[in-house]
């Protein structure tokens, strides 16, 4: 009799859906639409959470973080609390060679639990699910595919906290927040607001103009330019970004006088912070090594916000490194999204307190290099610190990572021209050789 009754209803649904009208059916095949798109939303969720473990624990236990070996991390030295030994020069990698003991920005009387602080008052922008849709598409998540925009945002976000806050902020969970660090994650919030001109949605819409389509991969290039513009954008709406510029290298190559144009405020005497962004290529198929201290270096100026790049379908923030490993954020952990509106919204998923580690041989040659400049003499400086950093010890001198050119462009090239082939021709490297990723343990 059960078998009946069952029967007659699937009988029944069925001839409903062979009878109905045609609205009806196209309501409940939008319906059906949409519970797939969220099944599907949340197994990729899963499957990326389930990596994002995988790379934590990796195919061997967590190693020790290293209290021998000084951590940088964005201009920042900690060392292990202890008497320095007097006889003992090293700095862990070519950084002396650069930069004069006086011009190092040591943190020896906070130690490494400095760094901790320090780390987790990075803003951590990962993937997210359950956003509303992004225009003409059916995406309700970024989850497989927005991982080199969530990079971009860390860096972003890192500059506006040394901007609105300074270098020296700290996070803490505990107490009541400052006004500008609940405003800077609200400018990431994923929502299509004018009140959130780095959200998601707004950079896949500039993506749009550039040929771009919701669920398309970007590389780091790209991914520069789309900041570029939603800074002219955001400008238009929102007070706290006229004065503030981003520009963006062309062919590893910063024209000097592009960038004072770009800088120049409303008044000869006005100056636009600089957010300045550098895509380039090391090496060909793979990371050249001979690169390796002079990425190192740069991660150890105060003017610089960090690296983007990666892998392929695995981008990530690079913000540090101990010895021969880079420090980073990882955007893959998905996320269920959080109306940054909502009067003192949680701010946790917003702050990461596990720093991670990759070998940096394992690089993706593409990247993009950010510097953050308050001032003209600070941009004058950095190209003066900067100029002896780029260049790989051994006499490879013909190679530089990117070069400053006293001058304007001459090139009138389109955006897309200008974005380097290597955003579209990474390295087939397999998604489960992110494995080599490795999280810190802080003992």
């Amino acid at each position: 009799m059960e078998a009946q009754v069952v029967s007659r209803e699937n009988r029944s649904f069925f001839n409903s859906r062979l009878t109905s009208p045609t609205g009806s059916n196209d309501v409940q095949d939008a319906n059906i639409s949409d519970v797939e798109g969220k099944v599907k939303n949340r197994f990729l969720s899963m499957w990326n959470n389930m990596k994002y473990e995988l790379n934590s624990v990796g195919m061997k236990l967590k190693p020790n973080f290293s209290k021998e070996s000084p951590v940088w991390l964005l201009g920042m030295c900690y060392r292990k609390l202890e008497p320095p030994n007097p006889d003992s020069t090293e700095l862990g990698t070519d950084v002396a060679a650069f930069q004069s003991q006086s011009e190092i920005v040591n943190n020896e009387e906070e130690g490494l639990d400095g760094f901790r602080k320090d780390f987790l008052s990075k803003v951590w922008l990962t993937y997210r699910r359950e956003f509303p849709i992004l225009n003409g598409s059916t995406y309700s998540s970024d989850c497989g595919w927005g991982c080199m925009i969530r990079s971009g945002q860390m860096l972003i976000a890192q500059a506006l906290i040394v901007h609105f806050l300074g270098r020296d902020w700290r996070w803490n969970p505990d107490r009541r927040e400052a006004n500008y660090h609940q405003k800077i994650i609200k400018w990431f919030g994923d929502k299509p607001s004018i009140n959130s001109p780095l959200s998601l949605h707004s950079l896949v819409k500039i993506g749009e103009s550039l040929g771009k389509k919701p669920g398309d991969w970007y590389g780091p290039g790209l991914v520069a330019h789309l900041f570029k513009q939603a800074f002219k954008n955001a400008a238009k709406e929102n007070s706290d970004f006229d004065y503030l510029t981003v520009c963006v290298a062309q062919n590893c190559t910063v024209y000097i006088r592009d960038v004072f144009a770009e800088c120049v405020g409303k008044s000869p005497k006005a100056w636009k912070s600089l957010i300045l962004l550098i895509p380039v290529r090391l090496g060909a198929e793979k990371f050249n090594t001979i690169y390796s201290p002079c990425l190192t270096t740069l991660l150890s100026i105060k003017e610089c916000i960090g690296i983007i790049g990666g892998r392929p379908k695995h981008s990530l923030y690079f913000v540090g490194y101990q010895d021969d490993k880079l420090i980073h954020l990882d955007p893959h952990y998905c996320q269920e999204v959080v109306d940054v509106w909502a009067e003192d919204f949680p701010l946790s998923t917003f702050h990461c307190r596990s720093p991670r580690k990759l070998p940096i041989t394992k690089i993706d040659p593409s990247c993009c290099i950010g510097f953050y400049c308050a001032t003209k003499k600070d941009f004058l400086t950095l190209i003066e610190t900067v100029q002896p950093i780029v260049v790989p010890p051994n006499g490879a001198n013909d190679y530089p990572m990117f070069t400053f050119c006293d001058g304007f462009s001459c090139d009138e090239e389109s955006i897309t021209k200008d974005i380097l082939p290597s955003d579209y021709q990474y390295s087939s490297t397999s998604d489960f050789e992110d494995i080599e990723t490795e999280a810190f343990e802080l003992i």
